[in-house]
């Protein structure tokens, strides 16, 4: 009763569109749905990006660098419908949006990220500045409604990001690892507050293109004693 007065008083926008869902008690509209593209094979077994050939297992940027993270998972194309949805997620206030988020990665990757079974779950950080300027952390979001529906803890303090870098899509590949070195620390604090194993984690995040910030964090995270690193992420980009 409570939550069908809120839907009432404050009806929930689609994560697509910005509009009021056209259903009532939908997290997005059903025809906005049909505007994102699920990630399918052919994708690379590294890092889960999209590949036009079939007759390839890596994808271009996998084939030539090594790699820290074991594996990622990705749910959609970030195609112009998810740039603009990512916009109000991480700009505009709009944290309701994880809920869909989370559903649909759900409904696609349950198992796959149950069979990883990570010990926790480790959001990618932001600099303090930005932390401070929008209210939150978008993977910090991420990280917790996905913790909350498969009951794994989260480390939002494991990773710290300890430089206030410019922004990746202004850059190009060297410059990009360039802007990322040692942008990222580790607590040992917040390690050794965890009491069970930590062997094996998740990184969440909301977008990978080229994946020099996931690589990052992975190289930390390795560093510091964690033997298996996989990641996921709503969206990724398409291409190299």
């Amino acid at each position: 009763m409570f939550n069908s007065l809120l839907d009432i008083l404050y009806p929930r926008r689609c994560p697509v569109c910005s509009e009021i869902v056209d259903v009532r008690g939908e997290l997005s509209c059903k025809e906005c749905r049909k505007k994102l593209i699920l990630i399918e094979e052919p994708k690379c077994k590294c890092c889960g990006k999209p590949m036009e050939q079939d007759n390839k297992e890596y994808c271009y940027d996998c084939e030539k660098k090594s790699r820290d993270f074991t594996r990622g998972i990705a749910l959609w194309l970030y195609n112009k419908e998810m740039k603009k949805s990512m916009a109000e997620f991480k700009n505009h206030g709009r944290r309701e949006y994880a809920a869909f988020y989370i559903e649909e990665l759900l409904k696609a990757y349950r198992e796959e990220i149950e069979d990883i079974s990570p010990e926790a779950l480790i959001p990618v950080p932001i600099h303090k500045k930005k932390l401070t300027e929008r209210g939150y952390n978008q993977a910090d979001v991420l990280a917790r409604s996905l913790g909350d529906k498969l009951d794994i803890p989260v480390l939002s303090d494991l990773l710290i990001r300890k430089k206030d870098t410019l922004p990746q899509k202004q850059l190009n590949d060297k410059e990009r690892m360039v802007n990322l070195a040692e942008a990222f620390d580790f607590s040992p604090t917040e390690r050794n507050s965890f009491r069970n194993k930590l062997n094996k984690v998740l990184l969440v995040d909301d977008i990978y293109t080229t994946g020099s910030t996931i690589e990052a964090c992975a190289r930390i995270l390795k560093n510091n004693g964690i033997n298996e690193v996989y990641f996921v992420t709503v969206c990724i980009g398409k291409g190299y």
